[in-house]
C-alpha cells in the first residue's frame, strides 16, 4: 500500500467496528472509497498472498464506484442508516445480478449470471451497503458429498483458518464468509445455514453468527438445499454488529410466504443488546452437558469455564437437561428430496446460456469434469437425484413429519416446557441439528482459544422469533468476557 494515510488507517481497521467505522465517515477522517481500498489491500496480502486464506472467490468490480456514489450521497443527502458505505462480503450461493457469478463453488456454475438480486441482496444495497465480493464456501453449501473437507470447492479450492491455516478446520460450509470477517477483509458477511453452516465457522473463527428463525430471512435467490431448513444470517465480530446486520436481512417477502409468517420483520435488534424488557436473573438456561462431553478435554474446560462466566452475569443455569428426542432415528430424507425439487427450480430460471438445467445435468457435468469436479466425490448429489423429487411420496412425507413433531413439539419445546427453559446452551455447533429442522434460532459467540489458539465457541438456542433473547444474552456474554482477539499473521 502507497498511500500514507492508508497505512496508518489499516492498522486501525483491525477489528474495527460498525459503528467505529461510521464515526471516522461521519467526521470525515475516513471515506468509503478509502475503506474499500484498504480492505483491497487485505485481500491482496492475506487471502491471495501470505497465508493464502482463499476465502474470496471474486471481488466485486463495481466496489469502489459504489463507495464513491456513497461517499458523494453522504455528502450531499446524509445516510441511510448504519450500513450506509460499509463493505460486506456474501457467501457464493448468494444471487447477485452484477458483474459477479453466482455458483455454489460448483465449476458446473462457474459462469452463471444470476437473472436478479436476491431479496436480501436487494435489501443490502437499499441499506447502503457495499457488496465487496463473494465468499468461497464448501461446494454446494456442503451437501454435494459425505466427508468433503470443510471450505473446499471444486470451483474455489480450499479456504483455510486465519487462526492456524492448514492446521484448524475452517468450519463448513460458510467458511470463507468465516474466514474472511475473522480477518477484517470486510466489516461482515453473510453466511447461509440449513444445519450448522452459519454456527460452525462462526465458532471456528471465533466469531458471532446468527442462525435466524425460518421466516425471518428471505430464501428468495438463494441456492437451496432444504426450504424446510434454509436461511441466512449475520457472521460479524461483534454481537452488535450481527444485530444491526440482521436488522436489514430481516424482511418480509412475498415470493417467500414463510416470511409472512413472522409477527414482527420491524424489530431493532440493537435495542435488544441491553435487555430492558426482562432481567437476567429471570431467564433460565439449560446446559447440554452430555453434549459438552464430545469434546476433547481442553475444550471441555473453556466451555465450563465459559458457563461459569455465564453464571456470574445473573443468568439461572440448569446442568444436564437434554432433548427428549435426541435419540430418535434421524434422516436426512427431507433434504434429499427437497434438493432435488429445488434445485431443478432454481436452475430452470437461469439464463438459457448455463448449460445445467437439472441436478442430474450438475452431476453428469462432474462426471464428465472429474478431475476438477470430484476430488470427494458427489454422493448426496447422487442420492439425492436417485428420490422422485415428488414431494408427495411417503418417505418424504413421514420423514417431514417426523423431523417437525420430534425436533418441536416432542423436542426443543417439550425441553422448554418441562425444564421451564428459555434458552439451552452447546458447544460450536455440536447442537446444530434439532433447532436446525424446528427452524429455530441459534447464535454462537466466542468464548475462548485452545493452547495451539482454536477458537471456541458458545451457541445459544431459542423457540421460534427468540431472536432479542438470544442477542440479549449473546451480547451480556460478550461484554462480560470480551474473548475475542484477531488472528494473527
Amino acid at each position: 500500500m502507497n498511500d500514507p494515510k492508508l497505512i496508518v488507517l489499516e492498522s486501525w481497521l483491525i477489528e474495527a467496528t460498525v459503528d467505529e467505522i461510521q464515526a471516522k465517515l461521519t467526521s470525515g477522517d475516513l471515506t468509503s472509497s478509502e475503506l474499500v481500498r484498504m480492505y483491497l489491500h487485505r485481500i491482496a496480502k492475506i487471502d491471495q498472498s501470505g497465508p493464502k486464506l482463499n476465502s474470496i472467490l471474486e471481488v466485486n468490480p463495481e466496489a469502489l464506484h459504489i463507495a464513491r456514489r456513497l461517499d458523494q450521497e453522504r455528502e450531499l443527502k446524509g445516510v441511510r442508516g448504519p450500513l450506509h458505505g460499509i463493505p460486506v462480503v456474501i457467501k457464493d450461493n448468494i444471487d447477485t445480478h452484477d458483474k459477479m457469478h453466482t455458483s455454489a463453488g460448483s465449476l458446473a456454475l462457474k459462469e452463471s449470471i444470476a437473472p436478479k438480486d436476491a431479496h436480501i441482496v436487494k435489501q443490502l444495497r437499499e441499506a447502503g451497503a457495499i457488496i465487496l465480493g463473494k465468499t468461497n464456501l464448501t461446494e454446494w453449501a456442503n451437501f454435494m458429498t459425505v466427508g468433503m473437507k470443510n471450505g473446499y470447492s471444486s470451483r474455489g479450492g480450499q479456504v483455510l483458518n486465519p487462526y492456524g491455516p492448514g492446521t484448524f478446520d475452517v468450519g463448513g460450509s460458510s467458511a470463507g464468509t468465516g474466514a474472511a470477517i475473522a480477518a477484517n477483509l470486510a466489516t461482515i458477511g453473510i453466511g447461509t445455514e440449513t444445519s450448522g453452516s452459519i454456527l460452525s465457522p462462526s465458532s471456528q473463527n471465533s466469531l458471532v453468527g446468527i442462525k435466524p428463525t425460518v421466516g425471518l430471512v428471505s430464501r428468495t435467490g438463494i441456492i437451496p438445499i432444504s426450504h424446510s431448513q434454509d436461511t441466512a444470517g449475520p457472521m460479524a465480530r461483534t454481537v452488535k454488529d450481527a444485530a444491526l446486520l440482521l436488522n436489514v436481512l430481516s424482511s418480509a417477502d412475498e415470493k417467500d410466504p414463510i416470511t409472512l409468517s413472522c409477527v414482527d420483520h420491524d424489530i431493532d435488534y440493537t435495542d435488544c443488546i441491553n435487555g430492558g424488557w426482562v432481567r437476567l436473573n429471570e431467564i433460565n438456561i439449560g446446559i447440554q452437558d452430555k453434549i459438552i462431553e464430545y469434546l476433547d478435554e481442553e475444550k471441555q474446560t473453556i466451555i465450563k469455564n465459559a458457563i461459569e462466566s455465564l453464571k456470574e452475569t445473573g443468568v439461572q443455569i440448569k446442568h444436564d437437561v437434554k432433548v427428549p428426542s435426541m435419540g430418535e432415528k434421524w434422516d436426512i430424507n427431507v433434504m434429499l428430496y427437497e434438493f432435488k425439487t429445488n434445485l431443478n427450480a432454481y436452475l430452470s430460471n437461469l439464463d438459457s446460456q448455463v448449460e445445467v438445467r437439472t441436478l442430474k445435468d450438475v452431476i453428469d457435468f462432474n462426471w464428465m469434469h472429474e478431475d476438477r469436479t470430484l476430488k470427494y466425490g458427489q454422493s448426496l448429489l447422487i442420492d439425492s437425484e436417485k428420490t422422485s423429487g415428488r414431494l408427495t411420496d411417503s418417505e418424504y412425507l413421514n420423514s417431514l413429519e417426523q423431523d417437525i413433531y420430534f425436533s418441536k413439539a416432542a423436542g426443543i419445546d417439550q425441553l422448554f416446557k418441562d425444564e421451564n427453559l428459555d434458552i439451552i446452551v452447546s458447544p460450536n455447533n455440536y447442537g446444530a441439528m434439532l433447532p436446525a429442522k424446528a427452524g429455530y434460532p441459534s447464535i454462537t459467540v466466542p468464548c475462548g482459544y485452545t493452547k495451539a489458539g482454536e477458537p471456541v465457541g458458545i451457541t445459544f438456542t431459542g423457540s421460534a422469533y427468540s431472536e432479542p433473547l438470544l442477542i440479549y444474552v449473546a451480547y451480556t456474554f460478550e461484554q462480560a468476557t470480551k474473548c475475542r482477539r484477531a488472528p494473527q499473521f
